[in-house]
């Protein structure tokens, strides 16, 4: 390897000629910025949005409405649901969080409601954040126990 065999990697030059490098490019002096201004300078960024001074689309938008952050999300997961893993032998007995985390229904940290769609044909043990009452007096009705964390 020499010297005079070195070349760019397949790919990563774009252009055939390196613009602003000095006056024997043809474009030395401004390095293609122009003259003068916010942008010919070293160091200019523009925020996300920004479109010259007209008020941002993000800001133009009418914003209405209340997000409460202290809201607590539940992850559903039905009765039907609960009976096919049953039916299928993937789980019995006992039923937790992790269990439901580890056949992609929730995730560890979730916090998961039990609701009551379909029937519950077995008697399980199940033990989560929240149920609906008719999920519970489902899940009692088949022989089985609602236990919460």
């Amino acid at each position: 390897m020499n010297l005079h065999t070195l070349k760019p990697a397949e790919g990563s030059t774009h252009n055939s000629k390196r613009i602003g490098r000095g006056q024997g490019s043809g474009k030395g002096g401004t390095s293609t910025k122009g003259h003068k201004g916010d942008k010919s300078r070293s160091g200019h960024k523009h925020k996300i949005g920004f479109e010259g001074g007209q008020m941002p689309l993000q800001r133009r938008v009418p914003k209405f409405g209340f997000k409460n952050i202290n809201r607590k999300e539940y992850v559903g997961v039905n009765l039907d649901t609960i009976q096919e893993l049953i039916d299928s032998k993937k789980i019995s007995g006992e039923i937790t969080k992790e269990i439901l985390a580890q056949h992609g229904l929730a995730s560890k940290k979730d916090l998961v409601k039990i609701l009551g769609r379909g029937e519950l044909k077995s008697a399980v043990t199940i033990t989560v954040d929240k149920y609906t009452k008719t999920a519970q007096e489902a899940i009692e009705k088949a022989g089985g126990k609602a236990n919460t964390l």
